[in-house]
C-alpha cells in the first residue's frame, strides 16, 4: 500500500481541530480511510494511535491496516455516520439525534459495545482520553457501532506532560 491517490479522494476531512487531514480513497476497488498529520501535535497523536492499536484488539475498534511513514494511518473504510461530526466550524449532531430515536434495545446494544471495547482497552493497560460521541461511528442499516479515532488513548496511569488533555473544554473537569 504505497500509492494512495489522495488527489482523487471521494471525501476529504480537512477542518478537524486535531491538526490531521483525512481522506476517503479507493484503491483496487477497496475503500480506505487515510489519516495524515499536518502538525507536530497531530504527528505525536498518530504515533500514539499506532502504538495503541498495536496493543489493543476488539472487533468494534477500527484498527489501521497500514502505518506508513509520516505517520499516515490507513484504515479500512466502514459505512456509517459519526454521531457528532465536530469540525473547526462547529458540530453536526443530526446522526446523534437519529441515534437517540432508535429503539432502546439498539441503543443498549451500542452502549454495551462501547463498554465491552473499553474492557479490552483496560485489559491492555490503556485508559480512555478524549472519548466523546464524535468517536462513535454508527451504521444505521447494519445496527452496528464502531469506535474510531482513538488517537489520544494512553497507557495508564500516566502523568500529564502538557497544560491540559486534548478535547473540548466543555468536557473537562474544572
Amino acid at each position: 500500500m504505497r500509492e494512495l491517490p489522495l488527489d482523487s479522494a471521494f471525501v476529504v476531512f480537512d477542518a478537524q481541530d486535531s491538526g490531521c487531514v483525512s481522506y476517503g480513497v479507493e484503491v483496487s476497488g477497496r475503500r480506505w480511510f487515510v489519516k495524515t498529520a499536518t502538525t507536530v501535535r497531530s504527528r505525536r497523536s498518530l504515533l500514539r494511535a499506532a502504538r495503541f492499536h498495536a496493543a489493543v484488539r476488539h472487533p468494534a475498534i477500527v484498527r489501521p491496516q497500514y502505518v506508513l511513514d509520516g505517520p499516515t494511518l490507513v484504515y479500512p473504510w466502514h459505512d456509517g455516520s459519526v454521531l457528532n461530526h465536530a469540525t473547526v466550524h462547529g458540530s453536526d449532531r443530526s446522526a446523534l439525534y437519529r441515534f437517540q430515536q432508535l429503539p432502546l434495545r439498539n441503543v443498549e446494544r451500542a452502549i454495551d459495545t462501547i463498554l465491552d471495547a473499553h474492557l479490552a482497552v483496560a485489559a491492555a493497560g490503556y485508559v480512555a482520553v478524549d472519548l466523546y460521541d464524535g468517536w462513535f461511528l454508527y451504521d444505521f442499516r447494519a445496527r452496528r457501532l464502531r469506535l474510531i479515532d482513538l488517537d489520544e488513548y494512553r497507557p495508564g496511569p500516566f502523568t500529564l506532560d502538557t497544560d491540559r488533555l486534548p478535547g473540548s473544554r466543555r468536557y473537562m473537569a474544572p
